[in-house]
């Protein structure tokens, strides 16, 4: 039997974001498929989840330990940051309490793998080495490099343009030094491993989606669909989330709304920013946090994702082609999802034709509805969690531990 460590920047329960949604999932993934799993997590004043609200067995199950840290950015500490040569994006999250913590558990019992959920832990691998022979696994959600220098190139304040190229041009080399130190990467995607593969040739990488489980997501919620409604459904404290809302606004929805007048348009997800909240455009609903999401997706018609900015994996396009919905996104909003265009998606990547798309779901039902059936065929055989993480299992047993 494997034993894995699973050390993540961010509480994983309840799964209510992307990343989160990864960590648990992954989790679940391996007990199912009979790992020895002890998870550990950083918990984050921003991200901050109570470990009373994590359920009992899973907690047991996963040996669920957590860590609690502000790690919440400040102008200070932006500031100070300057004068060091260390990512202020990677180094809020080492700190001596989680490192005592790392210590005791790898004096306790001894690893076959030690999974890294992102960059942000990566800063704890000599210490990792130095108390353990375990192979060190970097799980790539993001390249975190392109993500950041996407964003870098729609920042308008020249200000914060050139802060952001110092601390991507930090983040870049930290990454390339830190992949050198693992004993290979688990990619997200396809698109991620190929640029993995060419910054560090000859690393073991693996490819593994996030998997969901594909039964939840067929069962009944609330169906009172809501008719003729768009929506958008994502962690509103990421930037390149707002940038996408505010695209969709600015280029799309008048020409929209003026063409199909009875449409409605509903913005929702977590830390809503209050500029969103005070919205009074026609016909625009911001809700905010979203309490029970399947209820939410099962009462609204089209979801778009409009991002300009990203890497990795979009879970809500996972989640949303799971309940069977139409989706019009961009390229980047589906990187890395070996979707079909036309089929089970719809691809556009300007305004008109996001406009045209979103329009054409709008007046064809027949359409949206071929489509949001192909999208629940599609999700059932490429994202059944057990059998994505049994493929990484396999991955593992093949790097000799």
């Amino acid at each position: 039997m494997l034993r894995i460590l699973q050390i993540s920047n961010k509480a994983p329960f309840p799964p209510n974001d992307g990343s989160s949604i990864a960590v648990y999932n992954m989790a679940k993934g391996f007990i199912e498929n009979g790992v020895e799993l002890h998870l550990m997590a950083i918990n984050t004043k921003k991200h901050y989840k109570s470990d009373k609200e994590v359920p009992a067995d899973f907690k047991k199950e996963s040996h669920f330990v957590t860590v609690p840290k502000n790690t919440d950015t400040t102008l200070i500490g932006a500031f100070a940051n300057i004068f060091s040569s260390e990512s202020y994006f990677v180094s809020r999250f080492c700190f001596k309490d989680m490192e005592k913590a790392l210590i005791q558990k790898l004096k306790d019992f001894k690893f076959d793998i030690i999974q890294l959920e992102g960059l942000f832990v990566a800063s704890y691998i000599d210490l990792l080495r130095k108390h353990s022979d375990a192979k060190i696994i970097l799980r790539a959600h993001n390249v975190e490099s392109v993500l950041w220098g996407r964003q870098l190139l729609t920042e308008k304040s020249a200000l914060k343009r050139l802060y952001l190229k110092i601390q991507t041009n930090r983040l870049s080399k930290f990454e390339k030094n830190i992949l050198k130190k693992v004993d290979g990467i688990v990619s997200i995607t396809d698109v991620d491993k190929s640029w993995f593969l060419q910054a560090d040739p000859g690393k073991p990488v693996y490819t593994c989606i996030t998997g969901v489980n594909v039964d939840y997501y067929k069962k009944p919620g609330d169906r009172h669909l809501k008719q003729k409604t768009i929506f958008y459904f994502g962690s509103m404290d990421w930037m390149p989330n707002q940038e996408a809302v505010d695209w969709f606004l600015k280029n799309c929805w008048k020409k929209i709304y003026g063409t199909v007048h009875d449409c409605k348009f509903v913005i929702a997800g977590k830390n809503m920013p209050q500029r969103f909240l005070k919205m009074n455009e026609p016909n625009v609903l911001v809700i905010g946090n979203i309490i029970n999401s399947k209820d939410f997706y099962n009462q609204h018609d089209i979801m778009i994702v409009p991002l300009l900015a990203g890497s990795g994996l979009r879970i809500k396009i996972i989640e949303g082609m799971s309940y069977g919905k139409a989706i019009v996104s961009t390229s980047v909003g589906a990187e890395g999802i070996h979707v079909t265009p036309g089929e089970n998606i719809l691809i556009a990547d300007n305004p008109e034709d996001f406009i045209k798309a979103v329009v054409e779901l709008l007046n064809n039902d027949e359409k949206r509805h071929a489509i949001e059936k192909a999208a629940q065929r599609f999700a059932e055989s490429e994202f059944d969690n057990k059998k994505v993480v049994s493929g990484l299992i396999s991955f593992y047993k093949s790097l000799n531990v």
